[in-house]
């Protein structure tokens, strides 16, 4: 038996108005939820068009045309605006009866770029019992039939299975929202051996680290620790027969542990590092789920994916704006203080779901309006543009002079008596072991 997807009804009007447009086919993705017994989609979003897409000639119907390229960079940016819990599930595809033969295996190709895209970003796994299908949605423009087929990504060589494509009024009205602040002070080396100060590279690298401490924290939802099998609601009253956006909220705390495990083995190494990054500042974190009986540990993981990818999604923003305003290489390696593009929401019409955007101090609303139009085809009022937190910096600090001869000759010296030392790594190895397993149970909050 193939997937269910629960559709929000306002997306059927949103695809037929689309179906009016089509010359000869609009291309768009599919925004949503995946649980285990079915999957939920609370946005359709098209591509939007290339400025020579408007002035081509008109010809002959066809497919070759499609910009796979410009398909997955769509898909990237819209990620960026997902708060935890939401994904990409799928691409849709609107096309006249001509193309009907060609659409599907376009959409296949489209659904597995747009995975690899994605899967290139995360700095998390997906777990072994995720769901990997993706939905590829084919609509005649003529007849308004719609196909609904799903693929399964994590299988190169998957085939089409059908899927049931059914409408839902108030789909997200009564969704469950988790919200936690998360401080970071993340101080990541920049190894003298990297080449051109590769500051892209090491903060990923950096990040990676810190993403695993991420996922080895204790959550606690207000104030609890909850066991991940249990309901999310357990013990909670639950609200029926409204259909108004009613958000349930949870407060979360996030525990990182302060010492690696007893069975964890630490060894000591000196590098040559040619300066330093600090990542600092107070995040703003947010998750939703589906309100058919969900697990605390589908909320964790959305919370915990958010936390992860909000961090990882400025850093990037914030290289890439450095690309366009000082090119990609600089000579002059000095200290220099960056701030991180602010987090802030805004409320998807007719749910309590919001949706997420970063801006930089000197943006304007018009600015984040205009994105909002442009990648997720919705109107913004300035109004309704939340900003959730305080400014985030980066500081990148370089060593401020060479090294001389006296600091080489500690350093060689440094070096000489770590490889004495190394005889002594089992006993200190144990002695280590000995203290995290007396201190292994400490926390202490972000």
């Amino acid at each position: 038996m193939g997937r269910t997807y629960l559709v929000e009804e306002g997306i059927g009007q949103y695809l037929t108005e689309l179906s009016t447009k089509v010359k000869p086919y609009v291309t768009g993705l599919l925004v949503g939820q995946c649980s285990p017994q079915r999957d939920y989609v609370i946005r359709a979003v098209r591509t939007p068009p290339k400025e020579q897409q408007q002035e081509e000639s008109v010809g002959p119907p066809k497919l070759a045309s499609l910009d796979e390229e410009w398909i997955t960079a769509h898909a990237s940016q819209v990620s960026r605006m997902l708060p935890g819990g939401l994904l990409v599930l799928g691409v849709f595809m609107i096309a006249t009866p001509e193309l009907a033969k060609d659409s599907q295996n376009a959409l296949r190709k489209l659904i597995f770029s747009v995975e690899k895209s994605l899967s290139k970003r995360r700095l998390w796994k997906p777990a072994e019992e995720e769901v990997s299908d993706r939905a590829a949605l084919q609509i005649c423009s003529a007849t308004k039939k719609v196909v609904c087929r799903t693929y399964d990504v994590q299988d190169p060589k998957s085939s089409a299975k059908p899927a049931d494509w059914k409408y839902q009024s108030a789909l997200t009205a009564s969704w469950l929202a988790l919200g936690c602040t998360v401080n970071v002070n993340i101080h990541i080396p920049l190894l003298a051996t990297s080449p051109n100060h590769d500051l892209e590279k090491n903060t990923k690298n950096g990040l990676n680290r810190w993403s695993k401490q991420i996922e080895d924290s204790v959550f606690l939802i207000n104030g609890r620790v909850k066991d991940e099998d249990t309901e999310l609601l357990e013990g909670q009253k639950k609200f029926r027969g409204n259909t108004q956006p009613s958000t349930q909220f949870s407060d979360v705390k996030v525990l990182t542990q302060l010492c690696q495990g007893a069975s964890a083995r630490s060894t000591a190494m000196v590098q040559v590092c040619s300066g330093s990054i600090n990542l600092q500042g107070a995040l703003k974190c947010r998750a939703y789920v589906h309100s058919n009986k969900p697990k605390v540990k589908e909320a964790i993981q959305a919370l915990k994916r958010d936390i992860i990818n909000t961090l990882s999604d400025r850093c990037e923003i914030l290289f890439e704006d450095l690309i366009l305003n000082e090119g990609s290489q600089k000579k002059n390696f000095e200290r220099e203080y960056h701030v991180l593009p602010q987090r802030l929401f805004v409320p998807v019409a007719g749910s309590s779901v919001m949706l997420s955007d970063y801006k930089f101090g000197d943006e304007a609303a018009g600015e984040i309006q205009e994105r909002f139009v442009e990648m997720l085809d919705q109107p913004v009022q300035a109004e309704d543009i939340h900003i959730a937190e305080d400014i985030s910096t980066v500081d990148i600090c370089p060593v401020t002079d060479s090294l001389g001869d006296t600091q080489q000759a500690q350093l060689t010296k440094a070096s000489l008596l770590l490889k004495l030392q190394q005889n002594m790594g089992l006993v200190v190895a144990a002695a280590v072991a000995v203290l995290a397993s007396i201190f292994s149970f400490n926390y202490f909050s972000d």
